[in-house]
């Protein structure tokens, strides 16, 4: 559908959040393919942020020529927006939840912090050194901050700034680069605890149909292949192989 932005506004370097029109539901965890327009062909996935009853918010990181065009686009202008699309979180209501985000893949645990019904939550934010919407997060639950040169929070890696809470957590969610994911896989499995992770992979049509996002899963002993767009993004820990 064709959507008329409202904002879009830097608010680190290289990362943007974009408001438009938007009218239609969406689940934390699942993603749009938005026309960035210019020479590229093809749509770029680009998780959910936040939505209300009039707007939606993505966050996004210029890493090429079609998410440099969406920074350059203003207040205003029409873009083309499909979805949502895959798999979100499956929420569980009354648990002690932590949540670990990592670099853009924190953007989408904003939607999941706001929605999950939880006894006490924890969110974990992990960055290189400039942070973002730490503040949103803090309105939603007990919020911990590593970068990893030290210059806000504490200096590390995030799944080293959960080693102190984690004996009290009923359930894990998490979304970032893979090295962090599969740290977080070893954490749930040592310590018994389920998570369910997104997963971020190449994509080119958004529906199932290409075949280029293909993750590795266990499967009875062995193992097969799942598609990113429609079987996930999410998934759980456990099955995913790195």
């Amino acid at each position: 559908m064709e959507t008329r932005i409202l904002s879009n506004e830097k608010i680190a370097t290289g990362i943007y959040k974009m408001v438009f029109e938007w009218y239609e539901k969406a689940h934390p965890g699942q993603f749009v393919m938005v026309d960035c327009k210019g020479k590229t062909f093809l749509k770029r996935p680009i998780s959910v942020c936040s939505v209300d009853d009039k707007s939606m918010t993505i966050v996004y990181q210029v890493k090429g020529e079609g998410t440099k065009n969406l920074s350059e686009m203003k207040k205003g202008d029409t873009i083309e927006v499909t979805g949502p699309h895959g798999h979100g979180f499956e929420l569980y209501e009354d648990k002690n939840v932590l949540i670990v985000g990592g670099g853009i893949g924190i953007p989408p645990l904003l939607y999941l912090a706001k929605k999950i019904k939880a006894k006490n939550l924890y969110i974990a934010l992990g960055f290189k050194r400039e942070i973002f919407l730490v503040e949103e997060f803090k309105n939603l639950g007990e919020v911990i901050v590593t970068t990893e040169d030290g210059s806000f929070g504490k200096k590390g890696m995030v799944t080293q700034g959960i080693e102190d809470i984690i004996d009290k957590i009923d359930i894990i969610y998490g979304c970032g680069p893979k090295p962090m994911l599969k740290a977080l896989k070893e954490i749930s499995l040592k310590n018994n605890i389920p998570c369910q992770i997104s997963v971020e992979e190449r994509m080119a049509c958004g529906i199932g149909a290409c075949l280029v996002c293909a993750c590795k899963v266990k499967k009875d002993g062995g193992f097969e292949y799942k598609r990113v767009c429609k079987d996930g993004p999410v998934f759980w820990a456990e099955e995913v192989e790195f």
